[in-house]
């Protein structure tokens, strides 16, 4: 796995750029498709947009992606959520499922066309480098945000095929859960989150 701390200060410039970008899209996507299932929340509080400064979160995109890179070499990170209101949008639970994945997905299409471009392209060492990163980043950004916890992608996808139970304690946890998240990230070592960065890399062009 390519590392940042070996990029140049141009090169992790660059890379820090394409990350914001790759949030921004990110989020825009959440906006999108909940906009044409029928919510337009998110249109109204400014968040159909690509401007990276309606998506920022003091904690989860500057904070967070500092202590994780310091801690595991990775930085973790996500932006402000997007708000919905299921009652406005189609297929309730589902259309939230929805919503919820076009954010992970957008990241997982741009791994693709970045490795599609590494694969078919001819770039020099320096665009190569970090392009290869942006991939990395974007994969982890995929799997990171379906991770099955609230408030993260991942716990809305899980929501739509719960029973009542475990949709109640979901919302109970949700007020905890980035320490929970941060927490298992912590005790699990990054184990399993490697292997699954491992598996989606081999579905990449290559």
């Amino acid at each position: 796995m390519a590392m940042i701390s070996g990029l140049s200060d141009s090169g992790i410039a660059l890379v820090i750029l394409m990350l914001l970008l790759s949030m921004t899209i990110h989020e825009a996507m959440h906006a999108y498709v909940g906009y044409a299932l029928g919510d337009p929340t998110a249109r109204e509080e400014g968040r159909l947009t690509l401007n990276p400064l309606r998506h920022i979160d003091p904690f989860m995109t500057v904070i967070l992606p500092i202590v994780t890179f310091i801690l595991f070499r990775v930085p973790f990170l996500a932006a402000k959520p997007v708000p919905f209101n299921p009652n406005r949008v189609k297929y309730r639970e589902w259309g939230g499922a929805i919503i919820a994945l076009a954010g992970p997905l957008s990241n997982f299409a741009i791994a693709f066309i970045l490795a599609l471009i590494l694969k078919y392209v001819t770039v020099d060492n320096f665009i190569g480098q970090v392009l290869t990163v942006a991939v990395e980043l974007n994969v982890w950004l995929f799997i990171f945000n379906l991770i099955p916890i609230p408030p993260l992608d991942g716990s809305r996808v899980l929501y739509a095929f719960a029973p009542e139970p475990l949709q109640e304690f979901m919302t109970r946890i949700e007020p905890f859960g980035l320490f929970i998240i941060f927490g298992l990230i912590i005790f699990e070592g990054n184990g399993f989150l490697v292997n699954i960065y491992n598996l989606v890399i081999r579905i990449l062009p290559q």
